[in-house]
């Protein structure tokens, strides 16, 4: 199955899709500074590219986090992306009511993985018309998004992604296993992987999540030769000082080097075939 979001086809044979910007919206600096340099990069190595960037943090560690700058001053940042620089924007809701607000900017819909079952959530999302972009819950087993992609789809909205973020094991750790974005491409959806949250450790610096981000290439390079659609980078111009994901997310100026080597193995992966009958 293929999806269109706005004029980038995801999945069904297409070139790999690149999602990235920083975790959240933290200025107007430093939002525009990153989706600049992330455009620069992927026309370089002619990779289609949706920026990302969390207009308002609802799932914190800690009551005391960063939570958002302004529910409409970020969502203005993040149209003034759009309109700088011709690419779509994906932001994520964490309740019914702010669906109708982020999809007035948004071209992409994101369900949090701890939120992927909630029911009213899922129907208010599918209802905007918008792509949604479903994350599987670090509970769940690959098979059971079905039910979770049917809540969208029964509000006649069929523009589904499917994102694989890492399965909790044990205390405070995620591990992937490739063999989830197969089983959910046989779903009948486009998969996405999540390279960044997939090297967190939740509450691995007590008030907040820590990371090992030295395992985000490998991860992502791992999927695009299993076959995904899309990979989805949380990357930062300085990453210890980023306001939400700082030990997980990757340095802006190593994203070069990483989308030169998935936009090689895409080819050689489009080449073989690889995926195109799952």
């Amino acid at each position: 199955m293929k999806v269109e979001i706005l004029d980038i086809p995801v999945g069904g044979g297409s070139p790999l899709v690149l999602i990235a910007g920083p975790c959240v919206v933290e200025s107007r600096e430093m939002t525009l500074e990153t989706a600049g340099a992330i455009r620069r990069i992927c026309d370089r190595h002619r990779m289609p590219f949706v920026f990302k960037s969390s207009y308002k943090k609802a799932n914190r560690t800690s009551r005391n986090s960063f939570s958002t700058l302004g529910e409409e001053k970020a969502l203005a940042i993040l149209r003034e992306v759009k309109a700088e620089f011709g690419v779509p924007v994906l932001t994520d809701i964490h309740s019914p009511a702010e669906a109708a607000l982020a999809a007035d900017v948004a071209d992409v819909i994101q369900i949090p993985a701890f939120l992927c079952r909630q029911t009213d959530l899922l129907e208010a999302a599918g209802k905007t018309g918008k792509v949604i972009n479903i994350k599987k819950g670090q509970f769940l087993a690959p098979d059971e998004m079905e039910h979770v992609a049917e809540k969208v789809q029964g509000t006649g909205n069929n523009k589904i992604l499917l994102t694989e973020r890492g399965t909790t094991f044990g205390y405070r750790n995620l591990v992937v296993d490739m063999r989830s974005l197969v089983i959910m491409r046989s779903l009948g959806f486009p998969v996405v992987m999540d390279a960044t949250h997939s090297v967190q450790i939740p509450g691995g610096n007590r008030d907040q999540s820590g990371g090992q981000p030295q395992f985000i290439g490998p991860l992502a390079r791992a999927a695009v030769a299993a076959g995904c659609d899309a990979v989805f980078v949380e990357t930062h111009p300085d990453p210890p000082k980023a306001l939400s994901d700082a030990a997980s997310q990757l340095k802006l100026q190593h994203l070069d080097r990483l989308v030169q080597e998935l936009a090689a193995l895409d080819r050689v992966r489009r080449e073989l075939k690889i995926g195109a009958t799952q």
